[in-house]
């Protein structure tokens, strides 16, 4: 019910309100100044302001009012109808339980400046382990170990494969040709000629290569990506590369590739680019997955290039060289120090 008719409601015929001067004033008659006092409280609602709890008073009982006689209402509340209560007032239990459910960039860029309470709150490590339980990334009985759980909470948010279009979904979109040759890239459908399933049946479609080399790559900004100066430099998360490919069974093929960490300028900090793998001619054209992971790499790390390819030893003309999909780049939360081996496995 608006304010306005609540009031007419409750005065005379032949009296009036006021007239309102702005939101939440109104210019008092002598017929509503019993009412002046009771305003604000049905004006104002419940709100946090500035880190203060706005307490709403309570609506006054005008049920004992006769009707069209407002002298005879006493009002029971006093002129000050709003009472500030600090939220710091609170049990600390209560604000971690409120911050639990804040968006975590807000905590820290508006929540954790405001004063030094919040600041510890925002820096317990209770607070981040409920926030990665609230958002499934670890379930009750976890037991790695993890050395810091703010940073594993972002890192488990941004989780995902930084290469687009990795099964060739969309063609040869957001793959830059690096070399093309012999009759060029292609994109085929699972399992192909002289070909075997993927292991994963949501994966429908590969790149072939030709009797050319054809090599072709992504060069992904990390900034861009969501991930800052600190969290790179500081923490230095793992990142995992895979890779699978595939030769047709009856033709022999040779498999590239080269993964580079290079700085803002693009200069090589690290860098996996192992021997070519070469396939021999009637094979059981199984998929195989490369994987690599850096570890404990400079810090000034800005971008990842990623590169593969290759081409058939039969120099036959079409497409008969590897076949390459899935491939992956993810940055993880780093379970240990030690940096994990490079791994060819079928």
């Amino acid at each position: 019910m608006k304010v306005s008719t609540w009031i007419q409601r409750r005065l005379p015929n032949n009296s009036k309100a006021g007239e309102q001067t702005g939101a939440g004033t109104y210019r008092e008659s002598p017929q509503s100044s019993l009412l002046s006092c009771q305003l604000w409280s049905l004006r104002r609602t419940d709100s946090w302001i500035h880190g203060t709890y706005v307490k709403k008073a309570l609506e006054p009982d005008l049920t004992c009012i006769p009707s069209g006689d407002l002298k005879a209402c006493v009002c029971p509340l006093p002129c000050t109808a709003m009472a500030l209560v600090s939220i710091n007032q609170l049990p600390e239990s209560i604000l971690l339980e409120v911050f639990t459910h804040l968006p975590a960039r807000q905590l820290l860029l508006n929540c954790r400046p405001v004063c030094s309470l919040w600041r510890d709150l925002i820096d317990l490590v209770t607070l981040w382990k409920r926030k990665c339980l609230c958002e499934g990334f670890v379930a009750e009985d976890w037991d790695q170990p993890v050395a810091d759980w703010k940073v594993f909470y972002f890192l488990c948010s941004l989780r995902r494969n930084l290469l687009r279009n990795p099964c060739a979904e969309d063609d040869m979109t957001s793959w830059k040709i690096d070399s093309n040759g012999g009759n060029h890239w292609k994109v085929e459908s699972l399992p192909g000629a002289h070909g075997t399933d993927f292991p994963d049946s949501k994966v429908k479609k590969y790149f072939v290569t030709s009797y050319g080399m054809c090599l072709k790559s992504q060069l992904i900004d990390l900034k861009a990506e969501g991930y800052w100066e600190e969290l790179l430099d500081k923490f230095r998360p793992d990142i995992v590369v895979k890779d699978w490919f595939a030769a047709r069974a009856d033709c022999g093929c040779t498999y590239h590739i080269r993964v580079q960490l290079a700085s803002a300028d693009y200069i090589v900090l690290a860098s996996f680019e192992p021997p070519p793998v070469t396939i021999p001619q009637w094979n059981d054209a199984r998929w195989t997955e490369v994987s690599h992971t850096f570890s404990d790499y400079p810090p000034g790390v800005r971008h990842i290039l990623f590169q593969h390819g290759g081409k058939d030893t039969q120099y036959w003309a079409g497409w008969y060289g590897p076949r390459v999909t899935n491939s992956s780049i993810i940055v993880s939360h780093r379970m240990s120090r030690s940096p994990a081996p490079s791994v060819v496995q079928p």
